[in-house]
């Protein structure tokens, strides 16, 4: 085969010719070049949520998860309350790394299958006065469904408590606009819906509260509060950056500049969507969730009932094929789940429904 497997995966994920060149080239971490790629980076990022100078973005080396465990440990002082909406693994996980940090944690648990409900979130703010902060999961990629920001964002600002998203698999395809919804902190990563390489998380955190920050963390170099003071004052990063990862980040970003922005991304990721969904409801594949639910992030599917089916066999005939799925992260019902996001479209789409209808003909599954 004389291209690269294609990753139906929610990050890493397919990216372009472009961006792969991107990392061929070696930087020197202090050099005054890599600083100006970092700074413009920055600004670009700001952009894309309509920044009008209330907020900064401070990089940081590592996955989606290190920056989500560093904004909390950064934003949350150690008396703080943070409640977490949780509908799904990836709300469990903010959960738990905040309660490992020392920070009061409670979680207001719901089923996976429906967004979270900003009334149920209203009461529990009503009920505690002590919460001092809501974490919240944009679009939780266990499940695909997408939560909504901008009413937990209001109610956040009525009772006065600060906002913390993970925005891990929404940013650059769904739309945020900082003129419609104010935070504390937002986080995203580089290999996701901008289609770099994973190894580089961002946080976006409003300039009202960076003073209250200091001191906060429990880490060194998870830091965000420190990160962006030194970044500010040298243009560097803290420690040895990910060059060869920032490079493919900023490529990326321009072509994401040029395909048209989070708009057009979205158009594309929407239509990948609805032919996967099309396809593959052909084939007797359901999704677990309500259609009205599904993100054009990642699609949860059921797994077939047929005692012919099994994930690890199907998943290895696909990739023998040139696709990669990924595993299910529900507990209780089995699922594979298939990225709508990456550096593909219609026909690559089209390659991998008639791929699945030919690997379930082979496994014998009706």
């Amino acid at each position: 085969m004389d291209r690269d497997n294609i990753l139906l995966t929610p990050g890493p994920l397919t990216t372009t010719l472009r961006t792969k060149l991107a990392m061929l080239k070696d930087w020197g971490s202090w050099d005054s070049d890599f600083n100006a790629l970092t700074a413009k980076l920055r600004q670009q990022l700001l952009d894309i949520i309509n920044d009008q100078g209330h907020y900064v973005v401070v990089p940081l080396q590592g996955s989606g998860t290190f920056s989500v465990e560093a904004a909390i440990a950064t934003i949350v002082p150690k008396g703080g309350h943070l409640l977490v909406l949780d509908n799904g693994a990836y709300c469990k996980r903010m959960a738990k790394l905040s309660n490992m940090m020392g920070r009061k944690t409670t979680i207001l648990s719901q089923i996976e299958q429906e967004p979270i409900d900003p009334d149920t979130v209203k009461a529990a703010l009503q009920a505690d006065p002590t919460i001092t902060h809501v974490g919240f999961i944009h679009c939780e990629t266990g499940t695909g469904i997408i939560n909504p920001l901008v009413a937990i964002s209001e109610l956040c600002k009525a009772f006065n408590v600060g906002l913390i998203v993970d925005a891990m698999s929404s940013f650059g395809a769904l739309p945020i606009d900082s003129q419609d919804v104010t935070f504390d902190a937002l986080i995203s990563a580089s290999g996701k819906c901008l289609e770099g390489v994973p190894g580089m998380g961002f946080v976006f955190i409003r300039k009202a509260i960076l003073a209250k920050c200091a001191n906060n963390s429990h880490s060194l170099v998870l830091d965000l509060y420190d990160q962006h003071l030194y970044m500010e004052r040298t243009g560097q990063w803290r420690f040895t950056p990910p060059t060869h990862v920032v490079a493919a980040l900023a490529e990326a970003v321009q072509q994401f500049i040029e395909e048209g922005g989070q708009v057009a991304r979205l158009a594309r990721y929407t239509e990948n969507c609805k032919m996967l969904l099309d396809g593959l409801s052909e084939q007797g594949l359901k999704p677990f969730l309500n259609p009205d639910y599904i993100s054009p992030i990642i699609i949860t599917f059921l797994a077939p009932t047929s005692p012919n089916y099994d994930f690890k066999t199907f998943y290895n005939d696909i990739k023998s094929q040139g696709f990669m799925l990924y595993p299910g992260k529900l507990t209780d019902i089995e699922t594979f789940r298939i990225g709508c996001i990456g550096a593909i479209g219609s026909k690559e789409i089209r390659q991998v429904v008639d791929t699945i209808k030919y690997c379930m003909q082979k496994m014998k599954i009706n």
